[in-house]
């Protein structure tokens, strides 16, 4: 049994997509990081980041349980568990995790800064906005022209897919228009449908609803910042 602490981030979809295609039996323990969830002890224990998604399968390597952090790392250690959505074959098998750490080293941030800047942050900063939007076009443009000739991000179905696709989902929140991207228009469509994607996507989506003195503390400010 894989035990899951998650919230409503594309960091914390895809590990529910995951575990989903994967037909893993899982329990969803839900972190509310507006209220500081991630900084107590226990959890910082599994998860020294203070950051979801996290996971502890109780059935690791050797039968021995074994607790994870970290989105990507979470991505491939069930790749490699179930043997799915990784391939074997080596040129396979690099041409999905260098898309993965692409996600994970510029798509992922970059659009998180976007986010913060357009949709959470309390003063409108031109040139913040400015940059980050800029930046989520050109990493929107380079993942265009790599579906320009496949139906997936690697070639075949992969978790180089299901660490991408939760980010596009706010597209508009990141000053994207996807028309403007008509092959990521096409991919993003046709992963929409997946009865694994569709599942639980309402549910855990990043909403933004403002902002209590705790809940900004506690995600952006002296809470987050503090020293443990």
């Amino acid at each position: 049994m894989i035990d899951l602490f998650t919230a409503a981030t594309p960091n914390g979809q895809k590990i529910h997509i995951m575990l989903e295609e994967c037909a893993l039996a899982y329990v969803e323990h839900w972190v509310d990081i507006d209220e500081g969830d991630q900084f107590k002890p226990e959890f910082l224990a599994i998860s020294p980041n203070n950051k979801i998604p996290a996971i502890v399968d109780s059935e690791g390597p050797d039968g021995n349980p074994i607790s994870l952090f970290e989105s990507g790392a979470i991505l491939v250690y069930l790749a490699e568990k179930t043997g799915m959505f990784l391939p074997s074959d080596p040129e396979k098998h690099w041409a999905t995790l260098k898309w993965v750490f692409w996600q994970m080293g510029g798509f992922g941030p970059f659009l998180g800064q976007a986010h913060h800047f357009n949709a959470y942050a309390p003063t409108r900063i031109k040139y913040a906005m400015d940059r980050y939007t800029n930046e989520a076009r050109r990493l929107y443009s380079v993942l265009d022209r790599q579906l320009a000739d496949r139906e997936y991000v690697a070639d075949e179905y992969s978790i180089a897919d299901i660490a991408i696709f939760p980010w596009t989902r706010l597209h508009g929140r990141q000053g994207v228009d996807m028309a403007e991207f008509t092959h990521v228009r096409r991919w993003f469509d046709a992963l929409s449908m997946r009865p694994a994607i569709a599942k639980d996507m309402k549910r855990t989506e990043d909403i933004v609803n403002g902002f209590t003195e705790k809940s900004w503390s506690a995600l952006f400010g002296a809470d987050q910042y503090a020293r443990r």
